[in-house]
């Protein structure tokens, strides 16, 4: 009778804590339908509760600066590069552990305050019923010449953080004056705005525009479902093929550290990672995934992307110049 009277007592007192045990917050900027089904995976195999709040990568930056150490977030999960790298710079994130930044292929931050997690790379997708893949040009900045020269129907996604990020990757590359030249250039062309890429995508297979820049795994899920399709690398080092790095790190106003570190070292888990691989479609950064035979190798894909600082992406600018130009 003593001992099954301890055993319960046992069995409450761990019940207990338990229910006491804290909540892990993430404030995340990658899409709820994009990741949720993996965040609850997580909390199934390890039993930590988890609350994600879902924003932008910028609404999310804004929120933590006018909480300040009020903040809950533990965990920082954005889509950007350059949006982790502004939160590092404003002293936001804990410097990480080689046990995490040693695990992923490429992308490691110099600031050490975030990991990588996934890599999408910039593409131009295209209607191979209107134009010939020989034909198209080998750089992003001669895209409007030579959809003007062809007579081409020009699509893009200006809301789109992906498609600024990469406005943020000319500024980085070829300065301001060059990045306004092809944004107005864009611009005389008249070009269909859409408020997605499978809007644009869709757009494309339905014929009602040509071709428009997009990420390359909206290409590889249109093809799955059995759409006629182009996919077109730029030449190897332009900003056309820009590797575009998912990021996580963890918050300074962490009350959860153990979590939090858990949730980092699963994102990069080879689970996790080849989650990321099937469902997106994004490349993973880490060894022992396999990939879909309808992209071209991690290597060659990062090969294909611009060598720059990640971390730097002048997105700030990049708004700014969108807007001047009355893009946005």
């Amino acid at each position: 009778m003593v001992k099954r009277y301890l055993l319960t007592l046992a069995a409450f007192a761990a019940l207990g804590a338990l229910a006491q045990s804290p909540t892990l917050t993430i404030y995340s900027g990658r899409g709820q339908s994009l990741v949720e089904p993996l965040v609850k995976r997580f909390e199934a195999e390890t039993g930590i509760r988890v609350q994600v709040r879902y924003s932008t990568d910028a609404q999310i930056l804004a929120a933590l600066q006018e909480e300040g150490n009020r903040s809950p977030a533990d965990v920082l999960w954005l889509n950007t590069s350059g949006a982790l790298g502004q939160a590092a710079a404003k002293g936001l994130l804990r410097p990480l552990g080689e046990s995490l930044l040693g695990k992923p292929l490429a992308f490691v931050p110099g600031s050490k305050a975030w990991v990588p997690v996934t890599m999408r790379l910039r593409v131009l997708a295209y209607n191979p019923n209107k134009v010939k893949a020989e034909e198209l040009p080998q750089s992003l900045l001669d895209l409007p010449r030579f959809a003007q020269e062809k007579g081409l129907r020009v699509g893009w996604t200006p809301t789109y953080s992906s498609f600024q990020d990469m406005v943020a990757g000319i500024l980085a590359l070829h300065g301001e004056a060059k990045a306004r030249e092809w944004l107005l250039a864009m611009k005389a062309l008249a070009p269909k705005a859409y408020p997605s890429n499978p809007a644009m995508l869709d757009a494309i297979r339905a014929g009602e525009i040509d071709l428009g820049s997009t990420n390359h795994y909206y290409v590889v899920r249109f093809r799955r479902a059995g759409y006629n399709l182009g996919l077109h690398h730029f030449k190897e080092g332009d900003v056309g093929n820009l590797a575009l790095v998912t990021g996580a790190g963890i918050l300074k106003t962490s009350k959860n550290l153990a979590a939090a570190t858990r949730f980092l070292t699963y994102l990069l888990s080879p689970q996790a990672q080849q989650y990321f691989m099937g469902n997106i479609g994004e490349y993973p950064l880490v060894k022992g995934v396999v990939l879909d035979p309808n992209l071209i190798p991690l290597e060659e894909a990062i090969a294909k992307s611009p060598k720059l600082d990640f971390e730097k992406l002048p997105l700030d600018q990049a708004l700014r110049l969108l807007r001047e130009t009355g893009v946005l």
